[in-house]
């Protein structure tokens, strides 16, 4: 019974810190941040949620823009021309 309390726990733990781990995708316009389901859901290119293709850290309805140093958040420029960053 202890063991199974254990294992129970464990995968507690993990679904936790799986939740707290999730990255944020936010659109950048001019001073303003924007959810990408705003934008995204009207798009031809985004996934069956309306929600822009992440996946593995990588946005595949974009390209990856230069990062000009380490502090800022990565940032994507899609298919329509927004600016996507992903907020760790």
């Amino acid at each position: 019974m202890a063991h199974q309390t254990q294992a129970l726990n464990l995968k507690w733990n993990h679904r936790i810190m799986t939740l707290l781990e999730v990255n944020v995708l936010v659109i950048l316009m001019d001073n303003q941040l924007i959810s990408p389901k705003q934008v995204c859901q009207s798009c031809l290119m985004a996934d069956e949620s309306g929600q822009p293709r992440w996946s593995s850290g990588k946005l595949r309805c974009g390209r990856a823009l230069n990062q000009m140093n380490q502090q800022n958040p990565k940032q994507f420029e899609c298919e329509m021309g927004f600016r996507v960053a992903n907020i760790e």
